[in-house]
């Protein structure tokens, strides 16, 4: 479908792309994963032709079309919605207004039906009779509502321009589908209607996304971006993930037998298999999986942080109880009437229809805002740590790293004991010394996870904590809160995070609020049936 042919790119001295060679082929799904500035939206603009790389070529099969997510969310600010979609096929949409530039001549002469004939002709070809329902699916699929099919982009807010952009790429069932995160700004609901929409899609998708879940549930294959390099595995990225993790404890184990760790790969091969035999994409999963080699199973070179969260001290019985607590932001009602009362070992995922609401009600527990009424008491034994939705105030600062984080130990702290809890988020040698005012997004989130770590803290509140974050990190933090004794409150967009946490979720509303024991995916379930 698209071979990678001795592609490399450099920036100066830095290596990004070093003799990379791979072939994407018809029907699948591949996931590209890499840490932050391994370069997979680098890759993505490779393959689209938006970056010419310094040496090597890109193919696409002669005849397909490829269709690619876009990033400019203004340039197609003029256009309508339903118009803009339908220009995700370039030559159906050109075939459409040369077809309608001749019908609207007033002298039309014999020449112009003849030319007129033929687009027809093509036009029908390419299913173009169908082209405006097809792209008004889409959209409504997306949940874009009817009535903005019309309207100007320049007209929609930011989200929904994304959604009109994904639309785009979807539109006119293209050959080679190229999507670099498509999952941000979509709710559950559209993430899992892009799932099965590229579930039943029939070509090839090469995608990047953090969201696991998203991986999880359509890749085929994961293409993993490391040190210059990329290599393809067969699975998904759990499954890349699980099998790389143990084929480098096997490697740690130097007295265990190759028969020993073969039979263990191909047992776990075998469980894995048996569980993706239950998921959305069955029968393609586990024909793949059951060809897979022990010998293509690899350790993964990759660097995941140190996350750990312990408690300096024990929390008793009483954590947090919480009276009629109620919030409006300008003229609009967060939510009211919130009685909540937590228990010990709670790991309670917060939601609520806008996200403002959750962030007031995390910024009303930790003293940034205040309720316009209501009360909330935490226990006397009760330490809590915050991890803030936004968290750029934290940073102005010319501090270096290793002074700024010292700002938030009791006592006095040496060297030594603060650049360990930096060391832990990956942070080493001159990287101590780097400028708090400098750091990237993801940067700064590590940093703050070393602040909370050094707390000790017996319950932790989170707000969207992956945010910014690569996967390594993400995964790395979603197994330290499954591990940590203490009471989570938290919120995040990210599924496989929040059902592998949460053991209770709440939803805040205007009227009150929804609290149920159970996971996420049951939780989900109990809104469909209930037709929420």
């Amino acid at each position: 479908m698209i071979t990678v042919s001795n592609v490399s790119l450099r920036y100066g001295k830095r290596v990004l792309f070093d003799e990379v060679n791979i072939k994407f082929t018809q029907g699948n799904c591949y996931g590209v994963i890499g840490a932050n500035g391994a370069g997979k939206s680098t890759f993505l603009k490779i393959l689209s032709g938006d970056i010419d790389p310094n040496s090597g070529s890109i193919a696409l099969d002669p005849g397909k079309r490829m269709a690619v997510l876009k990033q400019n969310h203004f340039e197609f600010d003029e256009c309508t919605v339903l118009d803009t979609v339908m220009m995700g096929h370039d030559k159906l949409w050109k075939i459409m207004q040369e077809k309608d530039a001749i019908y609207a001549k007033e002298d039309f002469s014999e020449e112009d039906g003849v030319r007129a004939s033929e687009l027809e002709g093509e036009f029908a070809e390419m299913d173009g009779w169908n082209a405006q329902s097809d792209a008004a699916a889409l959209l409504s699929g997306l949940n874009i509502v009817e009535s903005d099919h019309y309207k100007l982009v320049k007209e929609l807010e930011g989200s929904e321009k994304v959604r009109v952009l994904l639309a785009q790429a979807l539109f006119g069932n293209p050959d080679l589908l190229i999507l670099d995160e498509p999952t941000n700004d979509l709710d559950i609901k559209t993430i899992s209607w892009l799932e099965d929409f590229l579930l039943d899609f029939k070509n090839t998708v090469i995608v990047v996304s953090h969201d696991r879940h998203f991986l999880d549930t359509v890749c085929t294959h994961i293409a993993d971006i490391d040190f210059g390099h990329i290599k393809l595995f067969t699975g998904n990225y759990s499954f890349w993930y699980q099998s790389s993790q143990l084929a480098l404890s096997q490697r740690a184990s130097a007295n265990k037998k190759a028969e020993e760790k073969k039979k263990e790969l191909q047992e776990f091969i075998a469980r894995f298999s048996a569980n993706a035999s239950k998921s959305k994409q069955a029968t393609s999963r586990r024909k793949l999986l059951d060809k897979i080699n022990v010998e293509d199973i690899q350790p993964s070179n990759r660097k995941y942080p140190a996350i750990i969260f312990n408690q300096n001290r024990t929390a008793g019985d009483q954590i947090l109880e919480i009276e009629g607590l109620s919030k409006t932001l300008g003229d609009e009602l967060m939510f009211s009437g919130i009685d909540l009362f937590v228990n010990k070992g709670d790991k309670i995922a917060v939601l609520a229809d806008d996200h403002k609401a959750v962030t007031a009600f995390f910024q009303i527990l930790n003293g940034e805002d205040k309720a316009d009424s209501g009360q909330f008491k935490f226990g006397q034994t009760i330490t809590h740590a915050y991890l803030p939705n936004e968290n750029s105030e934290f940073f102005d600062s010319n501090l270096n790293l290793i002074d700024w984080l010292r700002q938030f130990a009791e006592g006095e702290a040496d060297d030594v004991y603060i650049r360990g809890f930096l060391g832990k988020m990956l942070f080493s040698g001159e990287e101590t010394f780097k400028k708090a005012n400098v750091l990237s997004g993801g940067e700064k989130v590590r940093c703050m996870v070393s602040r909370m770590m050094l707390k000790g803290a017996n319950l932790l509140m989170l707000d969207e904590p992956t945010n910014h974050l690569d996967l390594e990190s993400i995964t790395a933090f979603n197994n330290a809160l499954k591990d940590y004794p203490g009471t989570v409150l938290f919120s995040s967009h990210d599924h496989e995070f929040t059902q592998t946490v949460a053991n209770r979720i709440i939803e805040l509303t205007p009227d009150g609020i929804i609290d149920k024991l159970m996971s996420f995916d049951e939780y989900l379930e109990f809104k469909e049936s209930v037709g929420a």
